[in-house]
């Protein structure tokens, strides 16, 4: 009664009860799972295998070429010269004359040679022809003597010879490529570096600029710093106007005691929106100065830097990697789409297979390059430090305030 009647007024409810997984189950699933994997690997290397020795063909069924079938089998089914060619007569004619009763074999008819009969006196060319062909050969050594090692396009070559039926009287002189030259620089890039050492100097030795007055008591000289934070914050997406807030008082250059631009005053800017790819950094200029009593002046785009000096402004880049990975795995799924098919097909079904196949590809490759031409986006936060380096002289009316 007692145990019944405490647990009647028990506050705790009773713990749940904990449920494990069946060891047995697990080993089950894990078993079947292998055996699934082990058999759809030796399912694809069969058909891999089957297929590729299915398309190879056979070794016997090779055909040797027309030019290897018309060639001659042995030398005895060379074609036989019979007569002496004018080279030979410009050689034999360069060679200073036997003495009488003798005979040089070269200048015997090839047919002769070979017995293949009585020679006939062959016409021999006439001595104008000679010293041509000897002043064409002193030529061509000449050439060849000179030439360089990297030859020109603009030999002619041994197809264009034989039509012709002559030799080029031109001198084959070489010139070197341009992949021969010294210096891997591009020709852009040597020019500007040549262009730069022969730039003209000065010849005078002695300075024509003077000094210059400063332009009255209250200036602003070029080197000074007018140290900001922005009010509204910058997204390169499009480009803006931005402004910012004067953080600490600015004093003349001269004396250092006039108050020329108070804390509070607004500083009204541009921002470039043409961001580069790997850009990290925005770069701003300042149009406009505006005092708290309403005056104004124009800056003429004076560079903005951070605390640093460092042209322009960096904070938060977002490099669009999600838009990248995104195109690229639908550029990849396209694909794969694109080569599921079956080897049975008929030709039509292949054919049209292989035309979307070239589309889905073509498709994935402008996915993926539209993704990667995206700009990174810049994004400065408001009341991030600026500063204002000024690079030429500010005239302020004196206002003749003292720190």
């Amino acid at each position: 009664m007692q145990a019944a009647a405490a647990a009647m007024v028990r506050l705790r409810p009773a713990w749940p009860v904990v449920e494990r997984l069946s060891s047995k189950a697990v080993l089950a699933l894990t078993a079947t799972g292998a055996a699934l994997v082990a058999l759809a690997f030796a399912f694809g290397l069969q058909g891999g295998r089957a297929s590729s020795e299915a398309d190879t063909p056979p070794v016997a069924s090779a055909q040797p070429g027309n030019v290897l079938a018309k060639a001659p089998r042995d030398y005895t089914e060379v074609p036989r010269l019979a007569s002496v060619l004018p080279g030979d007569q410009a050689q034999a004619g360069d060679q200073s004359d036997p003495p009488s009763g003798s005979t040089r074999p070269h200048e015997q008819p090839m047919a002769e040679k070979q017995g293949s009969g009585p020679a006939a006196p062959p016409a021999g060319p006439s001595g104008d022809s000679l010293a041509a062909a000897r002043q064409r050969r002193q030529a061509e050594r000449d050439a060849a003597r000179q030439s360089r090692l990297f030859a020109s396009e603009a030999v002619h070559h041994g197809d264009n010879l034989a039509e012709t039926g002559g030799v080029s009287s031109q001198p084959a002189a070489g010139v070197i490529l341009p992949a021969a030259q010294p210096g891997s620089a591009p020709p852009s890039v040597t020019d500007a570096r040549q262009a730069f050492l022969d730039r003209p100097g000065s010849a005078s030795t002695i300075s024509a600029a003077r000094l210059v007055p400063p332009g009255g008591q209250a200036v602003l000289q070029a080197g000074s710093v007018i140290p900001a934070a922005l009010i509204t914050g910058l997204r390169s997406d499009l480009p803006g106007q931005i402004t910012a807030q004067v953080t600490q008082n600015v004093y003349d250059s001269l004396s250092g005691t006039q108050l020329l631009v108070p804390q509070g005053a607004r500083l009204i800017g541009e921002y470039d929106a043409a961001i580069a790819a790997g850009q990290r950094r925005a770069l701003l200029v300042w149009t406009r100065l505006i005092l708290p009593d309403g005056r104004s002046l124009d800056l003429a785009r004076l560079p903005g830097t951070d605390p640093a000096g460092q042209a322009g402004l960096e904070d938060r880049t977002d490099f669009h990697w999600g838009g990248i990975m995104r195109a690229a795995a639908v550029s990849t799924l396209l694909a794969v789409g694109a080569e599921w098919g079956s080897d049975s097909d008929n030709a039509l079904v292949r054919a049209l297979r292989q035309g979307g196949q070239d589309s889905v590809n073509r498709a994935g490759t402008q996915i993926v390059a539209r993704a990667l031409d995206v700009p990174p986006t810049l994004t400065i936060r408001p009341g991030y430090p600026v500063r204002v380096l000024v690079t030429r002289d500010l005239v302020f009316e004196a206002s003749g305030a003292t720190p």
